[in-house]
């Protein structure tokens, strides 16, 4: 009897265990779409660990959807938006996640290092114990931001490396006799889809629904959160209404963020050897001294002992 009940627990524990990986197939082959404004779909990948916990997010979001927290759900909706995962996740998601995640995989966390820690607790890793106990947990906690503020930069710097490339394009076309919705349309037509060219696309369809070209770039400026962009987009808005010569506004502002990203690639020129001085004194000098001085080190050793 108690042999049968060892293996109906196994038994069950094997079929927990084969569920729970099945979940985890299931999930880590779908595959995330965002919808651009002319109906095609961009792939947009969540990391597999938020997609595993978001069903158990509903349980704490309705907790961040308060108006304590409305200052901070606004910086993270931005934050979202200028991302290009609109409609994907939510703030308050990316918030509950931070308290889902410590939950979830914190206790398998210290039970990990309690098990590692009770065999010798005077050792080293006895010692940091405490500190190890908090330091999973909190890495766990600022993830989503991490991960989300990190795709924000990953996006504006694409936005930053294709928007001297499309502003030549429009000026051309512009100083050629083109005017400027028919050349953004065009450009937009015949360019690779990245993330400037879902923006523009998104801004080509709201002045087809009515929106003025002014209130479409700036828009697009505000959901994009860059500097570069707004500098572009005030530049127009301003030529709209002094009846400025487009052509030669968009020339300029293309020659400005050249020189940008010129003094931006000097500067971390300039900050590499600053950088490669930790790796040299770490892994390079100790190795090269380990190559010359190790043989007869070696020698020596073996002549005192």
């Amino acid at each position: 009897m108690f042999d049968m009940m060892i293996y109906l627990i196994a038994g069950l524990w094997a079929l927990t265990a084969a569920g729970v990986a099945w979940h985890c197939g299931t999930i880590a082959q779908q595959i995330t779409y965002v919808t651009l404004a002319d109906g095609r779909k961009q792939e947009r990948k969540i990391p597999l660990l938020f997609r595993l916990l978001l069903p158990l997010v509903p349980n704490i979001s309705p907790l961040f959807e308060k108006p304590l927290f409305a200052k901070a759900r606004t910086t993270i909706d931005r934050n979202i938006i200028a991302a290009g995962f609109e409609d994907l996740i939510t703030a308050t998601e990316i918030m509950a996640l931070r308290i889902v995640l410590p939950l979830t995989l914190g206790i398998p966390w210290v039970l990990l290092i309690y098990s590692a820690v009770s065999t010798n607790p005077e050792s080293i890793l006895g010692k940091l114990a405490p500190a190890l106990y908090l330091i999973g947990p909190l890495l766990l906690s600022v993830a989503p931001a991490s991960w989300l503020s990190q795709t924000v930069k990953t996006r504006h710097r694409q936005i930053r490396r294709s928007l001297p490339f499309v502003l030549d394009l429009l000026t051309l076309s512009v100083e050629a006799g083109m005017d400027f919705m028919t050349s953004l349309q065009r450009n937009v037509e015949r360019a690779t889809i990245d993330p400037l060219t879902e923006e523009l696309i998104r801004v080509i369809r709201e002045i087809q629904l009515g929106h003025t070209r002014r209130a479409a770039l700036k828009a697009m400026a505000q959901r994009i959160n860059l500097q570069e962009i707004r500098a572009v987009v005030n530049s127009l808005v301003q030529a709209d209404e002094l009846g400025v010569s487009i052509g030669s506004i968009l020339r300029i502002q293309s020659e400005q963020i050249r020189q940008q990203r010129f003094e931006r690639a000097e500067k971390l020129a300039n900050e590499a050897p600053v950088k490669m001085l930790a790796p040299l004194l770490l892994f390079i000098f100790p190795g090269v001294f380990l190559i010359l001085l190790g043989p007869i080190l070696y020698q020596a050793a073996q002549q005192m002992f």
